[in-house]
């Protein structure tokens, strides 16, 4: 059984210690400064860029609002071209559905597209407590799975691995799941390419049933939309007499016309490409091509709860695409394990703890997982403000209140604050309140600024372990004012 993120500690944590990998940071450092900056050219292609972010905003805005309309209209048009659609309240009842759907096909194996949404599930491993096992088909999640690994990036999910680590997996493991890796193997991208595709190929030709997820799903037609760049999701969506995909309730798109924006902002923010090499469509069954049987699993697990959140809200618009995760100075030095989550980067860090709720010290930590740089908000193709959904979900940490989570309405306890803080916070906002304190307090510490600690004393000195404190100015602001201007501001 693969490893899991259950039990995975708070986010400070696991950072510190991802920090000490060197070889994780160079590998981190270089792979993302060469997506940001190819992500950069392929943006400057389109002069209505900003246009285009502002319409996949407001249409998945406008969706999000008749959510529940356009859920509907999707079940019926998936079930009049010969489909089924399940409901799934949570994880377990989605991994339940998948694995009585491949018991009634009689089959023991299944191939896997790439899906963030069985990651989040824990499918996989239910799978395998099945007694079905389920072989991944895209190059970055199988060497994931024979590393017996988390994936650690959405668009790279082996981001973290260097050549030389993948060679050595693909050595020691593949003949584990099937064809063995050739003999003298090396670290070239295009051997390791041609090793993944010999060992997967007859796993292509094989397979009954396929499990994927989806890029966007059409509500007025029922079509399912998956984009990718390697072709196996072509041959898995294409080949088995089974398909089954299991998609976040928030992929739908209203209608077909929607594509045409969607379709333009993904490949260049993810593969800073101006359209994805395979972009697969399909609307049901069909007797004469593709699967004989379609089932689409329709999963919740959380999503309702996020979208009864105005804030917080705009997290359901994410399109997968990792910008964020390329511009972030956090996920470059930390890795995408420390978030402890499928979804890593500024994206996890505002929708795993929406997902997930108040579940443990980890999704309590992640909302502070930022510098707020802003970053990430600038680079979206869909404009989700991430930072203010942060500090929204910060207040939320620290102030407490009540939450629903799988809608049950749940009460938090607020933060606890060292006494010395809570005093700190309630000086300042009383010097704050009097400008006349205010100024002589500003007065006084311009006066002793050569008295400047290099740590704070106490339970404060937490917040000097990784920062200096500022270098205190001469004169305050107020008084620089009176002294040039001849008046107060």
């Amino acid at each position: 059984m693969s490893r899991t993120y259950v039990g995975m500690p708070a986010f400070p944590r696991a950072a510190a210690r991802a920090t000490e990998d060197a070889t994780l940071r160079s590998n981190l450092r270089r792979a993302t400064h060469t997506i940001r900056a190819r992500r950069a050219q392929a943006v400057a292609e389109l002069a209505d860029w900003e246009e285009l972010r502002a319409a996949a905003a407001a249409i998945k805005d406008r969706t999000l609002r008749h959510l529940d309309h356009y859920l509907t209209l999707l079940e019926e048009n998936v079930t009049r071209a010969g489909g089924t659609v399940h409901w799934a309240a949570d994880a377990d009842e989605a991994n339940r559905i998948v694995t009585e759907l491949v018991r009634a096909t009689g089959e023991r194996e299944v191939v896997k597209v790439k899906s963030m949404t069985t990651q989040e599930t824990g499918l996989n491993d239910a799978l395998e407590r099945a007694g079905i096992r389920a072989y991944e088909t895209d190059l970055a999640e199988l060497i994931v799975q024979l590393a017996d690994d988390l994936p650690s990036h959405i668009l790279v999910p082996a981001i973290h691995r260097g050549r030389g680590e993948i060679r050595d997996i693909f050595r020691d493991r593949m003949a584990d799941w099937g064809r063995p890796a050739p003999e003298g193997l090396t670290d070239r991208p295009a051997d390791l390419a041609e090793a993944a595709r010999l060992h997967l190929r007859e796993k292509f030709l094989t397979a009954k049933v396929a499990v994927s997820g989806a890029n966007f799903l059409v509500a007025e037609t029922g079509t399912a939309v998956v984009v990718e760049s390697e072709g196996n999701g072509r041959m898995c969506l294409t080949l088995p007499e089974t398909l089954i995909s299991v998609v976040g309730i928030e992929k739908v798109v209203p209608a077909w016309r929607d594509l045409e924006v969607f379709l333009q902002l993904l490949p260049r923010s993810s593969t800073a490409e101006r359209m994805n090499p395979y972009t697969s469509m399909w609307t049901g069954t069909s007797d004469a091509d593709g699967p004989r049987a379609f089932h689409l699993v329709l999963l919740d697990n959380g999503r309702t709860d996020a979208l009864a959140d105005r804030v917080g809200r705009q997290a359901l618009r994410c399109i997968r695409c990792s910008a964020c995760l390329n511009v972030c100075p956090v996920y470059e030095r930390a890795g995408g394990h420390a978030y402890g989550s499928p979804y890593p980067g500024p994206i996890g860090a505002i929708l795993t703890p929406q997902l997930r709720g108040p579940a443990s010290a980890l999704e309590e930590s992640l909302p502070f997982a930022s510098t707020l740089c802003g970053a990430c908000y600038e680079v979206c193709p869909v404009a989700i403000d991430i930072p203010e959904v942060l500090l929204h979900l910060r207040e939320r940490v620290a102030e407490g209140g009540e939450v629903t989570v799988r809608g049950v309405r749940t009460r938090v306890r607020p933060a606890k604050r060292h006494a010395v803080e809570r005093t700190a916070m309630r000086a300042a906002g009383w010097t704050f309140d009097h400008p006349g304190a205010l100024r002589r307090a500003q007065r006084l510490a311009g006066r002793a600024r050569r008295l400047r600690p290099r740590r704070l004393p106490g339970p404060l000195g937490a917040w000097t372990d990784s920062r200096e404190l500022p270098e205190l100015p001469a004169e305050s602001f107020r008084d620089w004012w009176s002294r040039t201007r001849g008046d107060a501001p």
